[in-house]
């Protein structure tokens, strides 16, 4: 009788490991599905932006040293406008960095929503695309222009962005640049830092004046790494921002436009 009770404790203990082990199997199997369609979507998502730069990008910019002056000469990316209008009529401009992997069409929505989860060609998919504040003017002539990317844990769309907060890439290269059907514009970087999700930061201004230069003061002076670039409230700006994996928080470059128009 001891031996059969012995028997039967034995079988139950077994049908419990059994059970636990088919579970964790499925939970398993489960997380290793959603990964694998996670890492899907993005890689949809990067083809895609792949396909549109090897198509509207017909030169990259560049900066090269004339044989008749020390100078260096500036070329602008060289956008085909024409084929991304037909794709998508939002588009309003391209999104160009020059010390990391970031070029982008921008597009701006009838509201800050859509891009957040549509690509430029229109597909559903979690890397959204490159967007303007709905509010601003799509020329980009507004004292502070807000272009918001997603932060994608596989370096597409602003998920590079972050590399400014290391001081070397900023050495590379200050610059941005904010290409247009009407022409192009070289920005310099003159803060980079995290801020609040409702701080500040995404303040935007009807004029300039003095409200427009305490705030591009205070900008300045938050940023993580110190350089000499000034800035009046005569400068346009550009904030690209990025969320940081805290809801609470984002983090943002900032640029002002410099003067020249590259056409």
């Amino acid at each position: 009788m001891g031996k059969q009770k012995k028997r039967k404790k034995r079988g139950a203990g077994d049908i419990v490991r059994s059970v636990l082990l088919i579970v964790c199997i499925g939970i398993f199997l489960f997380s290793a599905f959603q990964l694998f369609r996670i890492y899907m979507e993005y890689k949809k998502g990067s083809d895609e932006y792949d396909s549109i730069k090897d198509t509207a990008v017909i030169e990259p910019a560049r900066e090269e040293t004339g044989e008749e002056t020390e100078e260096p000469q500036i070329q602008a990316p060289q956008i085909d406008f024409a084929s991304l209008q037909a794709t998508n009529p939002d588009v309003v401009g391209w999104l160009e960095l020059e010390a990391i992997d970031i070029s982008y069409p921008i597009v701006k929505g009838k509201d800050n929503d859509k891009y957040l989860h549509y690509t430029f060609e229109g597909k559903k998919n979690a890397a959204g695309a490159i967007f303007m504040e709905y509010t601003n003017k799509s020329d980009f002539s507004d004292c502070n222009t807000i272009i918001y990317g997603h932060n994608m844990k596989n370096g597409s769309m602003f998920g590079q962005l972050k590399k400014f907060q290391r001081e070397d890439v900023y050495s590379v290269s200050p610059y941005l640049w904010i290409c247009t059907p009407g022409g192009s514009y070289r920005y310099e970087i003159f803060s980079y830092h995290t801020t609040s999700a409702t701080g500040d930061t995404y303040t935007l201004f009807s004029a300039p004046g003095q409200e427009f230069q305490q705030y591009l003061d205070k900008m300045k002076s938050s940023s993580e790494i110190e350089n000499d670039v000034q800035v009046s409230q005569s400068d346009k700006i550009v904030t690209l921002s990025t969320c940081t994996g805290n809801d609470k928080t984002r983090f943002v470059v900032q640029a002002k436009r410099l003067p020249e128009v590259y056409k």
